[in-house]
């Protein structure tokens, strides 16, 4: 297997990129809805319009079998940069092989090379598998507080106005 940080203008990295959110979308944990042929085709020029966007892909030969990207953000509580880790993806061909962890160790890596304070991500509350993954690499829930519960991760869908 083999890891790389993609280069969104080199077709191979743009090619797998697409590949593997198109069939992150259909999954039930990605939504289980298509992309459209647009954001897909847009994608990777978008990403590389947007400050410190990173991904990380692992290729099986000359097949992805895998991505995470990652946006870097601003912790102001430790007045650092962090990293927060916006998709993870293994093909369900690749499943229990140790590339989620793969990934994982792959963006602390990067963090730490950035000076980032920490990692953030989101999980679905049903994906127990990605959840077993994300504690083995030493995430946790997210609290400042014990008394005040851990925090939630909400949106407001803009998209609709």
């Amino acid at each position: 297997m083999q890891v790389k940080l993609a280069d969104y203008k080199v077709s191979t990295d743009r090619a797998a990129i697409e590949m593997l959110m198109a069939n992150y979308a259909l999954d039930p944990m990605g939504g289980a809805e298509p992309l459209s042929d647009d954001v897909l085709s847009a994608l990777c020029d978008a990403l590389a319009e947007v400050p410190h966007a990173a991904t990380i892909l692992i290729f099986d030969g000359n097949s992805p079998a895998a991505l995470a990207t990652v946006f870097q953000g601003f912790s102001t509580f430790k007045c650092k940069p962090l990293l927060n880790i916006h998709d993870v993806i293994v093909l369900p061909a690749y499943r229990g092989r140790g590339l989620g962890k793969r990934l994982m160790s792959e963006v602390e890596k990067l963090a730490e090379q950035r000076g980032c304070c920490k990692l953030t991500l989101e999980v679905l509350q049903g994906n127990a598998v990605a959840q077993a993954v994300y504690l083995r690499c030493g995430f946790a829930a997210y609290q400042l507080d014990p008394q005040q519960g851990q925090a939630l991760f909400w949106q407001k869908d803009l998209s609709e106005k």
